[in-house]
């Protein structure tokens, strides 16, 4: 062993090695040791790894949480999308033909009995990803058996979830989480296994590229705010869920907005070049810059775990002496035994290795085709296991922010004297004194998609109809979603209606600053009040308990 270090030091460079610092307060001969281990980590990725799993681990727990905490109101039997009728009415338009439904809807709630058992379907999977999740992060190493299960999981779910689950970030969830399964031997849970695949190493690092360059090329193809760089000078303030630090951001000089709009382009166009380049230095840099932006757009908005996600792969940018820091010196002496043959694989991992190679290569072809299209398409899935995808996002900018808000009331909706009571949301925007919140990488997907809501109509929102037939009833489901129930332990209103308000930050020299976070004045009127008799014959148009 201390031959072939010895012999690898001296084939690298002498200022890499330099680079290489011991861990602690060691002797002077443990100090050259362990400064001869870190030069053998260059180019190789088994710490890499167990940073992937446990970052992806995390990922995937935040997700399934999500999923075990509101997923029986949005998708449950009595939820607003139920997804159980949803599935029914894919099996009466396949005619039960199992193939053509799994094709459609890829989910393993077709072998149960999810007409009547949807809710138990719904908690089981949430709750054995969320478990599983919490096992590899704990053990930071995997197998493939674990990282199938945490996939086939998310994705019966993710099948199901139709509106909800509609966002770039489920696919690319997906996506990441299936080349993990490649990262890990079969049964064996070592976090040094036999061998460690640079294929998945460089198709992580492909995703990446295809993300950042996909969502600078939508971007240039879309809003002219992105041409023009004007932009951010809207972006803080009609995001989907700002958070505290939207609002000194949205206030910065217009210089400056145009200083991060041309930053953006550079960062989504031109770095990802730095990702593909086979230069261990020009990856590590450009990884560096990748998580940089980021970190940023964390510190910036509430975009569920978007941007968390897609740190993911910029990890694979960085080998093992890149990331020695993070290690303990045992765990860098077990590491030195696979350094030192790393390029050792056992035949089935290179069979696995070559055809996954293939499975990725011709996946992409649609997806550059799409990149290349003056007609590109983000967030597109061209498989429908959702295995190679295309992202992209704010390829438009809304100038101005609308919210619904939601009023109910006890007396005649038509007296002008009639007293309304406003329901507040966990995140968004209502009350105009409410600090907006800090959730990321959490996310509330009713509130998400009441941002959607707010420039289309109700009658394109099927679920926001039965949304406000709920809270008519006091739903308790419906009733978990939100943050304030104006009619909590009293008799559920008789009318409920919706507003449409046009909301601003409050400005530093305003009068307001201090005293609100927004500003707000009423557009007019969202959906016209409405009772819970007045909704039958819709609710029972479309299935759905009154």
């Amino acid at each position: 062993m201390e031959k072939t270090v010895r012999k690898r030091t001296t084939s690298q460079t002498t200022e890499e090695c330099i680079e290489a610092k011991p861990h602690g307060k060691l002797s002077k001969q443990k100090e050259v040791d362990q400064q001869d281990l870190l030069c053998n980590t260059i180019g190789s990725y088994w710490l890499t790894k167990i940073v992937l799993l446990r970052y992806l681990s995390f990922i995937y727990g935040v997700a399934f949480l999500i999923a075990y905490q509101q997923n029986k109101a949005l998708i449950g039997r009595d939820g607003l999308l139920p997804a159980n009728q949803y599935l029914q009415k894919i099996d009466a338009h396949f005619k039960g033909d199992i193939l053509q439904k799994l094709k459609f809807a890829p989910t393993i709630f077709w072998m149960f009995d999810y007409k009547n058992n949807i809710d138990v379907l719904l908690d089981v999977s949430a709750l054995a990803g969320l478990s599983i999740s919490v096992i590899i992060l704990v053990q930071g190493a995997a197998n493939m058996l674990l990282m199938t299960s945490l996939w086939i999981l998310y994705h019966s779910i993710s099948s199901v979830g139709q509106r909800w689950y509609s966002f770039g970030w489920e696919s690319q969830l997906l996506e990441s989480g299936f080349l993990a399964i490649f990262l890990c031997p079969l049964l064996s849970m070592k976090k040094f296994p036999e061998s460690c695949s640079q294929v998945v190493i460089w198709a992580y690092r492909w995703l990446i590229f295809r993300i950042m360059i996909g969502a600078g090329l939508i971007k240039l193809r879309g809003d002219s705010c992105w041409r023009d760089l004007t932009c951010m000078n809207y972006h803080y303030q009609t995001q989907p869920v700002p958070n505290p630090a939207s609002l000194y951001l949205h206030q910065t000089p217009e210089l400056w907005h145009k200083m991060e709009t041309a930053g953006n382009h550079f960062v989504e166009l031109i770095a990802p070049l730095m990702l593909i380049i086979p230069l261990r230095k020009v990856q590590i840099v450009g990884g560096s810059i990748q998580i940089l932006f980021q970190v940023i757009l964390i510190c910036s908005g509430n975009l569920s775990f978007l941007n968390w996600l897609t740190i993911l792969p910029c990890i694979a940018c960085f080998d093992d002496k890149s990331l020695s820091w993070l290690f303990t010196s045992d765990t860098l002496q077990k590491l030195s035994s696979k350094s030192s043959s790393k390029g050792s694989f056992i035949n089935s991992r290179r069979c696995i290795d070559v055809l996954l190679t293939l499975l990725i290569g011709y996946l992409s072809i649609p997806v550059v085709k799409n990149l290349l299209s003056s007609g590109q398409a983000m967030n597109t899935s061209f498989d429908p296991l959702k295995i190679v995808n295309t992202y992209g996002a704010f390829g438009s900018i809304t100038r101005e922010r609308t919210e619904v808000i939601v009023q109910g009331t006890y007396t005649n909706p038509d007296d002008p004297s009639a007293r309304w009571y406003e329901y507040e949301f966990k995140c968004k925007p209502g009350n105009v004194t409410k600090r907006p919140c800090l959730i990321s990488p959490y996310h509330y997907r009713l509130d998400w998609l009441m941002w959607f809501a707010a420039f289309q109509n109700y009658q394109h929102n099927p679920w926001l109809i039965h949304f406000v037939a709920k809270l008519l009833a006091n739903d308790q489901l419906a009733v978990e979603l939100i943050d304030v129930n104006p009619f909590a332990g009293k008799s559920p209103p008789k009318y409920i209606r919706l507003e449409h308000y046009r909301y601003e930050y409050s400005t530093f020299n305003s009068k307001e600053y201090g005293k609100t976070w927004w500003t707000r004045r009423k557009m007019g009127s969202y959906m016209p009040p409405v009772s819970l008799h007045s909704l039958q014959p819709y609710l029972q148009q479309m299935g759905w308990s009154s």
